[in-house]
């Protein structure tokens, strides 16, 4: 099974194409061969690699920069999965897009199921989820997969920041009434290939909308403080964390303070759950200790 995933460098892409060995072939393809702002490029690629399945993986997520270039932000976050749907339909092939925990607001007290209504309070979350209605309109063949809180061993996100600034800084103020479940990008990636590898099986998806999270429920400040305690058992980088409220630490976009993602029934579909955060982040954390020590 040969799928086409967009993007080269983010943190999923890159586990997909770690971890599909066996499973199926990836072909990642980013720009400037394939530009999420350039949708002539998109059906010469499709030609090119002519994909049993497409993964739009690919995503503008300055959450805060977004909000000063709305335009730009529904240009790669919607107008371009409204394309590749249009594409993979007309080519016969299904399409799996990826969304987030940020389509919702964030006041609820349980975590969100699939059935919650959405309700985006930033440019980010309101280009995601019109990029899932594209999807489903575009194609009836896909998949929408929400995900939160990703973190790996690839790119730019929290676990590596934390360790870094913990390089020069003795302690860090962290947001500890923002709360929602750490998910280790390898485990995302399993995730998704399983759902392709039940698609291959049933020739089709039993519905087109799931939540796919770590498991466990964590606040920013829960996070960053397991991953110092684990860093500085291997006498790695450390640093006191000071709890905040998300009053204390302003941003040009909101946060929601609940993001929880219910993953269940991604789980009774497939079979799979994402590990717990607390498992996943430590053997995170000790794999980025051993490649810094080599």
């Amino acid at each position: 099974m040969k799928i086409l995933v967009t993007g080269t460098s983010g943190q999923l892409a890159r586990s997909l194409a770690a971890r599909a060995q066996g499973q199926a072939e990836i072909v990642l393809v980013g720009r400037p061969d394939l530009d999420l702002e350039n949708p002539a490029t998109f059906a010469p690629v499709l030609k090119s690699v002519a994909p049993d399945m497409v993964i739009n993986a690919a995503a503008h997520t300055g959450v805060d920069q977004q909000e000063d270039e709305p335009e730009r932000a529904f240009r790669i976050n919607a107008e371009a999965p409204a394309e590749l749907a249009r594409l993979t339909r007309l080519a016969g092939i299904p399409i799996i897009q990826i969304s987030t925990d940020y389509v919702f607001d964030g006041t609820s007290t349980r975590p969100y199921v699939e059935a919650n209504k959405p309700n985006p309070q930033t440019v980010y979350g309101r280009s995601k989820l019109a990029g899932e209605e594209a999807v489903r309109a575009g194609n009836p063949d896909h998949l929408v997969v929400r995900t939160a809180w990703v973190v790996s061993r690839y790119g730019r996100n929290f676990v590596k920041t934390m360790l870094s600034l913990a390089e020069t800084r003795d302690s860090l103020q962290v947001v500890a009434d923002q709360f929602g479940n750490p998910t280790e990008a390898h485990d995302l990636a399993d995730g998704l290939l399983a759902a392709a590898a039940a698609w291959r099986r049933q020739g089709g998806f039993p519905q087109g909308l799931y939540h796919l999270a770590g498991q466990g429920r964590a606040s920013w400040h829960d996070l960053a403080g397991h991953v110092f305690a684990v860093s500085a058992s291997l006498d790695g980088p450390s640093a006191l964390v000071e709890p905040v409220g998300s009053e204390q630490w302003p941003a040009k976009a909101a946060r929601p303070a609940n993001s929880e993602l219910n993953s269940e029934a991604f789980f009774r579909d497939f079979n799979y759950r994402a590990g717990h955060w607390q498992e996943r982040v430590g053997a995170l954390v000790t794999e980025l200790a051993g490649s810094a020590n080599r």
